[in-house]
């Protein structure tokens, strides 16, 4: 915990001072001095008197760019790919369409609209992520064309130079392969990460033996199923997983791209899941069951061979764990410093996880950062979304997403009152 931080829990949270007061003290600090008193608040939790979030997009429209798994800038970073959408209070149905374009840091940031898709959701946006066989240049998002799931490849003005009859959810990274999943069996089980618009073709299957991951090459276009749902369904089954829709999620590949994980999911009644965390190789082979715990939640690779994973493991209990694929060790990562499941990523030299939470019960969400060496946390910023106006598929996570080198993050965030995309330079905490 920062300098900032130990003085709030100085303020509020000493024991020589009775409950009731300590209370009131710390309902007026979160929120008559949050809105009052800004530069006493900033004070209060970080000993500085200025946020160090700054916005790169502005209204009336909202902009976003997505999840926590992908870089926004561009490998010059002058460029931020984002999301732009005139609504920001319900879900996208399937007339609704966002706009997809790039914030030009070097022109006060402004925004420029390059293409628009109607295959996006709040969560994930549509996808949008440079091409790593030239992240300078080329970007790729989903699209929906003729009622099917496509996505497209487009230079940074804009033109768009190739088509692909499968939407993307992860890309090698050479830029060689793509992983695609099915969106529309996505939007039906978990609504807020699939797309709107498009039917399952399997929606009367609980685990089609032609249904689930699918790895495709990018130079021809060809496509081979290389995990299949009724795989899945088949793999140490439990009893639970018999007479019910089974589905994937999450696909992240590791930094060579020899393998990737993901969720394996099925419906526990109607509002509920049950998961379990996947690794397997590039091909389809070796497929491997890292986590069958009774919560899984947001994972990152460190490397080739562990990820960072929030789980609840027996008899542990609820924590980030880091879990070698190929032996099942695991070892517990910030206990007792990272109390709470946020999405983690590691920064490009690997020594510290970037994190956020969830709104806590004065509706702020933290950005921090974590040193796994020493158990060092720093808290960066602290920022309000009010649960009564953005939650479930329309909530705004922070989603915290690194630059190429390290240096600065990237965030959505409602705190203005709008969904807007903000930069915080971290590399004064990093030292």
């Amino acid at each position: 915990m920062g300098l900032g931080g130990r003085l709030y829990s100085f303020v509020v949270e000493q024991k020589c001072i009775p409950w009731s007061v300590s209370n009131r003290l710390s309902r007026w600090i979160e929120r008559d001095s949050r809105e009052r008193l800004p530069a006493l608040y900033q004070f209060l939790h970080f000993r500085r008197l200025r946020e160090v979030v700054r916005p790169v997009t502005f209204g009336p429209k909202h902009h976003f760019f997505g999840y926590y798994d992908k870089c926004p800038w561009n490998a010059s970073g002058r460029l931020i790919l984002a999301h732009e959408v005139g609504f920001n209070d319900r879900p996208p149905s399937a007339i609704d369409s966002a706009t997809v374009g790039v914030i030009r840091l070097d022109h006060d940031c402004q925004f420029e609209p390059l293409a628009t898709t109607l295959a996006w959701n709040w969560q994930q946006g549509s996808m949008l992520q440079w091409h790593p066989a030239d992240p300078e240049r080329l970007f790729v998002h989903n699209e929906r064309r003729n009622n099917q799931l496509v996505s497209v490849v487009r230079n940074c003005n804009g033109t768009e130079l190739r088509t692909y009859d499968l939407p993307i959810y992860a890309l090698t990274p050479n830029g060689r392969y793509a992983l695609s999943l099915n969106f529309a069996r996505l939007h039906k089980h978990r609504p807020g990460y699939g797309y709107a618009g498009v039917e399952d073709t399997w929606s009367d299957n609980y685990h089609p033996h032609d249904d689930g991951i699918r790895l495709m090459d990018l130079e021809s276009g060809t496509s081979t199923l290389i995990v299949s749902l009724d795989q899945l369904a088949h793999f140490n089954p439990t009893d639970d997983m018999a007479g019910v829709p089974h589905w994937v999620n999450h696909i992240q590949v590791c930094p060579d791209g020899q393998r990737f994980a993901f969720f394996h999911l099925w419906r526990a009644g109607e509002k509920s899941w049950h998961v379990r965390l996947f690794v397997v190789e590039l091909d389809g082979s070796e497929l491997t069951c890292v986590i069958d715990a009774t919560a899984i939640s947001h994972y990152d690779w460190l490397d080739n061979e562990s990820i960072l994973v929030w789980a609840n493991i027996r008899p542990t209990g609820s924590g980030f764990f880091l879990c070698n694929r190929a032996t099942g060790a695991r070892t517990v990562v910030g206990k007792g410093v990272l109390t709470e499941d946020g999405h983690c990523s590691y920064s490009p030299d690997r020594r510290w996880i970037l994190n956020d939470t969830y709104p806590d019960q004065y509706d702020m969400r933290t950005l921090m950062l974590f040193r796994p060496q020493d158990g060092n946390r720093r808290d960066i910023a602290r920022l309000h979304s009010p649960k009564a106006r953005w939650w479930g598929e329309t909530r705004c996570d922070l989603h915290p997403r690194w630059n190429r080198d390290g240096a600065q993050v990237c965030i959505d965030s409602v705190h203005s009152g709008e969904r807007q995309m903000y930069i915080a330079d971290v590399s004064r905490y990093l030292a």
